[in-house]
């Protein structure tokens, strides 16, 4: 009986964790260094995304908002337009909810160079 409690408890550790969608790639990369601004944002994560539950903000030193359009969610990829971006570091905000209603968010900073 002890055995079969094991194994249902150990058969049910995997999957919580592995449903959580985490940021894999991105373009611009966390720290990278451009020497021109980007068009847009290029978001990579581990697991499919819910778009009406996932954003992404993209903002200046002075907090300002600098997305040309909405961002828009496809599979594993959110993507948002950006406005031309002059030299200055920028902040990258995301959060997301996978297709089974897991939330996870984060940000990172890049730098476009004069």
């Amino acid at each position: 009986m002890k055995r079969i409690v094991l194994a249902l408890a150990l058969a049910g550790l995997g999957s919580p964790v592995a449903a959580h969608a985490f940021l894999v790639k991105a373009h611009p990369a966390a720290a990278e260094k451009l020497h021109a601004g980007p068009a847009k944002i290029e978001l990579h994560f581990s697991e499919a995304l819910e778009p009406t539950f996932s954003g992404v903000t993209v903002t200046n030193a002075a907090a300002a908002e600098m997305s040309a359009g909405p961002a828009a969610a496809s599979g594993t990829e959110m993507d948002l337009p950006l406005k031309a971006l002059k030299p200055g570091r920028y902040r990258a905000s995301w959060h997301v909810v996978s297709v089974d209603s897991h939330r996870t968010e984060g940000k990172y900073d890049f730098l476009v160079l004069p």
